[in-house]
């Protein structure tokens, strides 16, 4: 039996390759990839104007050292609506992405901003966890802030085929 799995993986792998050809499944992951950051930057921005947001913030942003300062400057529900802002313009840029390389190159890089930001609080708080033990036991918190680092890998993509396309489009016609 173990032997006749390749081969009938072949064959199934053959028959989907067939019906669906590889670029329309491309593009039906790059669709699905936009919406996997459009959605959360959109939904999660709306969320930062709620008091429970603006609680769930304040221990991520007091304890990060490069995010305190949003405190003293803008206030709690300054900073959180600070961030909201950023989310859904991003979000609504990555959207005209579709259509205008600038503003994929605009949101990209915004979203790409966005998640590094998240990313690095994790070299700030605890994200292992101890009552099991530590590392590689992820807390909560860790699990939320883990998924960013796809979400910046994408942006970063966004990015690249955002430049990708504005020299494509400067390039003289013959």
């Amino acid at each position: 039996m173990r032997s006749r799995l390749p081969a009938l993986a072949d064959r199934a792998l053959l028959m989907l390759t067939r019906r669906i050809p590889a670029p329309r499944i491309v593009a039906l992951g790059r669709g699905i990839a936009g919406a996997g950051v459009v959605l959360p930057l959109g939904l999660i921005g709306l969320v930062k104007f709620t008091q429970f947001e603006v609680d769930a913030l304040r221990p991520l942003i007091t304890a990060t050292p490069w995010l305190a300062w949003l405190y003293p400057a803008l206030g709690e529900r300054g900073a959180a609506a600070l961030l909201g802002i950023v989310e859904i313009a991003t979000a609504a840029l990555l959207t005209l992405s579709i259509w205008s390389p600038r503003a994929g190159l605009i949101g990209g890089s915004l979203a790409v901003l966005t998640f590094a930001t998240t990313v690095s609080i994790m070299l700030a708080i605890p994200i292992w966890e101890e009552a099991a033990g530590g590392f590689p036991w992820i807390n909560a918190t860790g699990q939320f802030l883990l998924k960013d680092v796809a979400l910046l890998g994408i942006s970063l993509v966004v990015v690249g085929n955002s430049l990708a396309r504005l020299t494509t489009d400067r390039r003289p016609r013959s």
